[in-house]
């Protein structure tokens, strides 16, 4: 079974080194858990399903990449531009593919303070994929995303918990449906698509407890984090790259190391749930 997996955390996510070890890192996981992984991106205006080590390589070396959400996907491959694909992209071409899982870090969402809204929420409601995350990104306004994905009609469901986990932190006062196993997922999925259901599943997997971070300090980071943001005058896509670096200075690499034990969390359950799948669709 294939196993989707983005590349904005390798341009845009990571820092150097740990962004291309990391890459790697979660291709191997898939494979030895018997998944191909299809790491997603647009090279020089072309769809890639399946990045080689060169093409990853390449990819988080090349200062032109640029970030590309669904609305961003026409204008890359017109231009022969290349770019990394986000949680929308990377859900989009996984749907058009074939591939029903996409394992990644967190969800984009809705952002304190002036109007902007991640447009993962409008593509996890339109493409049929198990998304499997550790939550909305830290640095979101929790509760505003939490009630978007619901007027957006996103099925949610929490992985052996029943509050939605908060990226870094495993639980919030934020409720959500629990499920036990990856067996009731993959039926949960099965569901959706039996009613005709356009989106699929967003599946929210808490960080492992050994890598959780508390909440206070988080938020401490994060506060630092956006007087910085707001001094630097920064907008649109940059701010979420501009965030995570800075907490991960504040931090002294810890948000780093919760990073990447979170995605590779995400993408072993992820292959569970796609093995869980076959034969089922």
């Amino acid at each position: 079974m294939n196993i989707a997996l983005e590349t904005t955390l390798i341009t845009h996510g990571l820092p150097r080194p740990h962004n291309v070890a990391t890459a790697f890192l979660l291709e191997e996981t898939a494979r030895q858990l018997g998944c191909q992984p299809r790491t997603i991106a647009v090279l020089d205006g072309k769809v890639r399903v399946g990045l080689t080590h060169d093409e990853i390589l390449a990819l988080a070396e090349r200062e032109d990449v640029i970030k590309a959400g669904v609305r961003e996907l026409p204008l890359a491959i017109a231009q022969r531009k290349s770019a990394s694909t986000t949680v929308s992209a990377t859900t989009r071409i996984a749907a058009e593919q074939g591939i029903p899982v996409f394992a990644t870090g967190g969800i984009g969402g809705v952002h304190p303070g002036p109007w902007d809204v991640s447009q993962d929420i409008l593509e996890l409601s339109r493409s049929p994929v198990v998304v499997v995350c550790a939550g909305p990104k830290a640095i979101l306004d929790l509760q505003a995303t939490h009630e978007m994905l619901e007027s957006f009609g996103v099925t949610v469901v929490g992985y052996q918990t029943d509050t939605a986990p908060a990226f870094y932190t495993r639980s919030t006062h934020l409720p959500v449906p629990r499920v036990e196993s990856p067996e009731e997922i993959a039926a949960v999925y099965c569901a959706g698509r039996d009613l005709n259901l356009p989106g699929g599943v967003l599946v929210y997997n808490p960080i492992p407890a050994e890598y959780e971070i508390a909440a206070g300090e988080i938020q401490g980071w994060r506060d630092l984090a956006m007087a910085d943001l707001h001094q630097a005058g920064v907008s649109g896509k940059a701010i979420t790259p501009f965030l995570l670096d800075r907490m991960a200075e504040y931090s002294g690499g810890r948000t780093v190391t919760a990073n990447v034990q979170l995605v590779k969390n995400n993408v072993v359950l992820g292959c569970h749930i796609a093995l869980a799948l076959r034969g089922r669709l």
